[in-house]
């Protein structure tokens, strides 16, 4: 599975807008691959921000 598979999955598990930070507790990866994989996600318009800093599926 890859990282930015990783992230969705664990933000669509969570079930309320989150941080870069509690997608590293949640899913173990580094904080290089969590912000690379939204990075990923952002540009394919897979997860949207309800707030600052603050992401969720789309």
């Amino acid at each position: 599975m890859e990282a930015k598979e990783i992230v969705l999955d664990a933000m669509k598990k969570f079930g309320a807008p989150v941080n870069a930070g509690k997608l590293v507790e949640l899913t173990g990866l580094e904080r290089k691959e969590v912000d690379k994989a939204m990075k990923q996600l952002k540009a394919d318009e897979a997860i949207v921000s309800p707030k600052v800093c603050y992401w969720q599926p789309k």
